[in-house]
């Protein structure tokens, strides 16, 4: 039997679902007048309701989405009844694959598709390989000298260093960092931007403007031929498309070139930053993973990444999803009529005492003992399920790995303070910096 059909995924027949739940204008009212994070209002409205349920912050409903099942429903089995619309992250990424709809993002991710699984993610191998010992270099160097450094910064110089040198065949100069430092400002200022796009693009133009240049540069040298020491990069890719598809013009490569920037090393570096800042209150679980076997093993491996999965458990790469229905359906039973606004967030799932036991706990253990997760697709998606599931999710996991086993061994960070709050913006990210220095079996 189709459990998901049994709770109302068939075509939808006026009258045949219920009413999606409404949270009382007040529980907004109170929302909106003590200023919190959007995230608090939909804890509210999720504990009061449940993981189907209606929201007001305008004349229409939203509706939000945490239960599995209903997850996968509009993620999975229907994502052509739920689709994306403008996407916030526009102003920087253009019409790149993340922002692309209909038949363009069909094409734009046809053509990524191969890079990042099987034969594609090989050919990165060495080069996050090397981005890792550039670091693990670097961190060699603080446990010698005592000198205090900001983790999160080390891991955003990480993870750009890797996604430049498998876009380029590069490896990351201090110059390029610099220029590109531009697109984590323009990734935090987002949700302050103004709503029209003309005045956004306004606000940060200087940081655009450099944006570009470095993507002009990096264009024009793969055009050339002009190979990294790694070899060529995925630019070429994108490059070589253009000599046979007019669509790829060279704003649509730079477009691309920006959102894979954005994409393969924000989140990963947000998502290496709370992993550390959570083995810094737990420090068993980086005991218990380096236990797990000896340096290279698979249980050793297998224990990182543990890691790194219940870390996005609790800190996931997108924390919320946003989706418009074009048609009427029934989800879960609920009926939802055609033009209604969703928010599918995984936060919240991740975070649902009745799928995940203690769920404010950090365990990695959910991801090595038998049972120890929830079995359905819809209870654990850091990087979204279905066909606009994040198309770098192997290499994010390959490259955090990676570092781990180079780092975790040999260096543990002590932090003289540590961010209270999260911010939740493209991802949610610790609200300030993270000093830490070395403890370190080498001094």
């Amino acid at each position: 039997m189709d459990t998901e059909a049994s709770l109302g995924s068939l075509p939808y027949v006026p009258g045949t679902g219920r009413p999606v739940p409404e949270a009382e204008p007040e529980l907004v009212e109170r929302w909106r007048s003590g200023g919190g994070e959007l995230v608090e209002l939909l804890s509210q409205v999720r504990e009061r309701f449940g993981g189907v349920a209606a929201f007001r912050l305008g004349p229409a409903p939203t509706v939000l989405v945490t239960d599995p099942q209903a997850v996968q429903h509009v993620l999975a089995r229907h994502p052509e009844r739920y689709v994306k619309r403008s996407h916030r992250a526009r102003v920087l990424i253009g019409d790149g694959v993340l922002a692309a709809t209909g038949e363009a993002w069909k094409r734009q991710r046809r053509l990524l598709q191969s890079q990042f699984t099987g034969t594609g993610m090989r050919r990165y191998e060495q080069r996050i390989t090397e981005a890792a010992r550039t670091t693990a270099g670097r961190w060699d160097g603080y446990a010698r000298t005592g000198q205090t450094f900001d983790v999160g910064q080390e891991m955003r110089r990480f993870a750009l260093d890797a996604i430049w040198r498998s876009l380029t065949g590069h490896p990351l100069d201090d110059g390029t960092e610099r220029e590109l430092a531009a697109v984590a400002a323009v990734a935090t200022a987002l949700p302050t931007l103004p709503a029209d796009v003309t005045d956004a693009q306004d606000a940060v133009a200087a940081e655009l403007a450099r944006i570009d240049a470095v993507a002009r540069h990096a264009i024009e040298a793969a055009r050339s031929g002009a190979a990294g020491p790694d070899g060529p990069g995925l630019l070429l890719v994108l490059t070589d498309a253009a000599t046979e598809r007019p669509e790829y013009t060279d704003q649509l490569i730079r477009d691309e070139l920006v959102t894979l920037l954005v994409a393969g090393h924000e989140t990963t570096a947000t998502t290496l930053t709370w992993l550390y800042l959570l083995l810094d209150q737990y420090p068993a679980a980086r005991e218990q993973a380096l236990a797990a076997g000896g340096e290279g093993s698979a249980g050793r491996r297998q224990a990182i990444q543990a890691l790194v999965h219940e870390t996005l458990r609790l800190y996931p790469s997108a924390w919320i999803l946003p989706r418009h229905a074009t048609e009427d359906d029934t989800v879960a039973g609920y009926a939802v009529e055609a033009g209604t606004d969703l928010l599918i967030c995984p936060y919240l799932t991740h975070r649902d005492p009745e799928l995940w036991p203690d769920p404010e706990h950090f365990d990695p253990r959910r991801f090595l003992i038998p049972d120890g997760r929830p079995a359905h697709p819809g209870a654990y998606f850091p990087f979204g399920i279905g066909p606009r599931a994040c198309l770098g999710l192997q290499f994010a996991l390959r490259e955090s790995t990676v570092l781990l086993e180079h780092l975790l061994p040999v260096h543990t960070p002590a932090f003289p303070s540590t961010p209270t709050k999260a911010v939740y913006g493209i991802t949610v990210r610790p609200d300030g910096p993270t000093p830490a220095t070395l403890v370190s079996p080498l001094t």
